[in-house]
């Protein structure tokens, strides 16, 4: 039954997308909300019926190492504010996309784990193909204008960080001096860009399994003043 609900929230996500014929929606979170497996499932809800669907993150577009610790390698403000080249992802990614776009886009800039560019190659998406990315501070002021249709998964801290010590070895305390550029930075981005109201669907993820919307579906009109 748990498992039905996730099933019937992704095709309500996909229902709203394919409602207002949108073409880039957005997946956002904090680190370890759940936003790739989202976005994943979500892909595969869309192609369920009937719509191509195209999946690319916005990690593999990270500045080099000399521009993300510019600031320092502990620094949240360097986290939120150079972590991300959004002119490459706009270029390479969005702008194809777009009304204008003529769809051809490459999914990767860079290689976060070696910092090497990468020659990704040129795809050509197929008319009426859905872009669907996630990542961290998508609704920020540089990308927040691209989306059709955004979600937000809402997760805490605590909950997220428990995830990523079991996945990944990391301490499980979101207070621990060694979470510090992360978490501080990534509420540096929620006080600032409030993307639980920039989205247009807000989901509680907490329990994977068996996620719940939070709010209604808003029109993407709400984020002209955002």
């Amino acid at each position: 039954m748990r498992r039905d609900g996730r099933k019937s929230i992704l095709a309500v996500v996909a229902d709203a997308i394919l409602e207002v014929n949108a073409v880039r929606v957005g997946v956002d979170g904090i680190d370890a909300a759940g936003k790739t497996v989202f976005a994943d499932d979500l892909a595969a809800a869309l192609r369920a019926k009937g719509r191509e669907a195209v999946r690319v993150s916005i990690d593999g577009f990270h500045h080099p190492r000399v521009v993300r610790y510019r600031r320092g390698r502990s620094s949240p403000e360097g986290y939120w504010l150079d972590s991300y080249d959004y002119a490459r992802f706009r270029a390479d990614v969005l702008d194809p996309f777009g009304p204008e776009g003529d769809r051809r886009y490459r999914r990767a800039a860079r290689d976060v784990r070696t910092d090497r560019p990468v020659d990704a190659a040129v795809e050509t998406a197929t008319d009426g193909a859905v872009l669907v990315v996630d990542g961290i501070f998508v609704h920020r002021d540089e990308l927040v204008g691209y989306w059709d249709f955004s979600v937000f998964l809402r997760v805490g801290f605590d909950v997220a960080y428990a995830r990523m010590a079991e996945r990944d070895g990391l301490v499980a305390d979101p207070d621990a001096p060694s979470n510090r550029r992360y978490v501080e930075g990534q509420r540096i981005y929620l006080a600032t860009c409030d993307p639980e109201r920039r989205a247009d669907l807000v989901i509680d993820n907490t329990d994977p399994v068996a996620p719940r919307v939070v709010a209604p579906v808003r029109s993407a009109s709400h984020r002209t003043d955002a």
